[in-house]
């Protein structure tokens, strides 16, 4: 089984930018995408296998949002966490499927000078106990835009971003290890441990030509599937966004 997550930064022009034919040439059994900045009736968009298509839109028009696109029908399929802040921002899709539960994730950014620090904190212990309510009843394999570099390894400049940059404050590093000391694996990170490899790059100043990125999109799961995790690759040529597509394979 393949499952692919990209945050698209805006589902329309994706489209325009070829995300119909990477759907059709990479065929993953599932897509999550985030950023999708669009309610489905605004979208021109037709995937002949993906036929089961979840989406969770923000209030605000042309902001956030997320969608799953399957080929298989899950089980059941909830939006948001129950918390009226983070829940018109379109955010989180969960489905369940016969094996698992799978977690779409738009991590709210902490934003420029941090002004959303504090919400961000708030956000990563709400989203924590989501998860581990759900792996009471079956495993979890979460993805998206985490919006955090979990360590120096995961973005070009450690040093000039530590605690002045979101994505890269003690306290935003301290809620993925929060995740992964509480039953959770980085998938990319248990295959490649010193590998340096990103998935944003900013539009400024030639950043991706330059490589200098960060890693911040993920795919995360519970310690009980890490054992039918075959991969979990970086897509970083994929063009259409600033950022790229992640994928994760699994034993059926």
């Amino acid at each position: 089984m393949k499952i692919i997550s990209w945050n698209v930064n805006g589902i329309r022009a994706a489209i325009n930018k070829g995300f119909i034919d990477f759907v059709n040439t990479e065929d993953p059994d599932i897509i999550c995408i985030q950023e999708t900045k669009a309610r489905p009736k605004q979208v021109d968009m037709y995937l002949e296998k993906h036929k089961h298509q979840y989406w969770n839109s923000a209030e605000k028009k042309g902001y956030s949002g997320t969608a799953i696109f399957s080929k298989t029908k899950p089980l059941n399929v909830t939006n948001d966490l129950g918390i009226k802040k983070h829940d018109r921002e379109g955010r989180v899709i969960t489905a369940e499927y016969k094996e698992f539960f799978l977690v779409n994730v738009y991590t709210p950014n902490s934003k420029r000078g941090l002004l959303r620090l504090d919400d961000r904190q708030v956000w990563d212990k709400l989203f924590l106990e989501h998860l581990k309510k759900l792996e009471k009843t079956k495993p979890v394999v979460l993805c998206g835009d985490l919006n955090v570099a979990h360590n120096d390894i995961d973005l070009k400049n450690p040093n000039s971003n530590r605690n002045k940059t979101a994505g890269f404050t003690d306290a935003e590093r301290l809620g993925m290890t929060n995740y992964l000391n509480n039953g959770f694996v980085d998938t990319f990170r248990h295959f490649y441990p010193d590998k340096v490899q990103y998935s944003w790059w900013s539009y400024m100043f030639q950043a991706r030509t330059k490589g200098i990125g960060w890693r911040i999109d993920y795919f995360i799961v519970s310690k009980s599937l890490i054992e039918n995790v075959k991969d979990s690759v970086i897509l970083d040529q994929v063009l259409g966004s600033d950022h790229c597509p992640v994928k994760i394979v699994l034993k059926k």
